[in-house]
């Protein structure tokens, strides 16, 4: 008796848990694949962006191009030309989510206004607690982090980088995003 009232909560347990499960993301790179949780209930606005961009298929043949150990790795905007992608319009700043930018977490890439994120992303390779809303400062929003590949990140902040055209730290040789896709997604309430 007392076996089978454990097996029914830890089904209904279970069953908790998928209805609350985030978005998992799969990207493969040019040096191995990366497999992502997005934060669907910390950050619905920066997660659903960034789905929508998967579903275009927007991700797909872009560039980490900006690489800088001890820092983070950009990508989601270029492709291998350098050249910006047109994206759709940007996004709210979500950095009051309290979600800190930590070495393994993908926040939104922006310019200086708090408001500007649209397809951009980076993933953390230490803690950046700079990068945090304080008073000071609006903070970067943190939407998601990496489950597994964190040695494919690693990998990709030693390949050698230099200057091109008005762009800093952008790898020699081109470290490509091949493909992005949602492995499994949140099910509906």
């Amino acid at each position: 008796m007392l076996k089978k009232t454990l097996f029914a909560v830890s089904a209904a347990f279970m069953s908790l848990q998928a209805i609350a499960a985030n978005s998992i993301v799969e990207m493969k790179t040019s040096m191995g694949n990366i497999e992502i949780e997005l934060f669907n209930d910390k950050a619905p606005i920066s997660a659903k962006n960034f789905e929508g961009y998967i579903k275009d298929n927007f991700y797909n043949g872009t560039i980490f191009h900006r690489v800088i150990p001890g820092f983070m790795i950009q990508g989601g905007g270029m492709d291998a030309n350098m050249v910006e992608k047109q994206t759709k319009a940007p996004i709210q700043n979500e950095s009051y989510n309290s979600l800190k930018n930590i070495r393994g977490t993908l926040a939104m890439a922006r310019t200086n206004s708090p408001n500007s994120a649209s397809s951009q992303f980076f993933i953390n390779t230490v803690d950046n607690d700079f990068l945090n809303k304080s008073q000071m400062n609006a903070g970067y929003a943190v939407f998601g982090k990496v489950t597994k590949g964190m040695d494919v990140v690693d990998k990709i902040t030693q390949v050698p980088t230099a200057n091109f055209g008005m762009h800093q730290n952008v790898p020699k040789q081109a470290v490509k995003i091949v493909s992005v896709i949602v492995k499994a997604a949140p099910e509906k309430k």
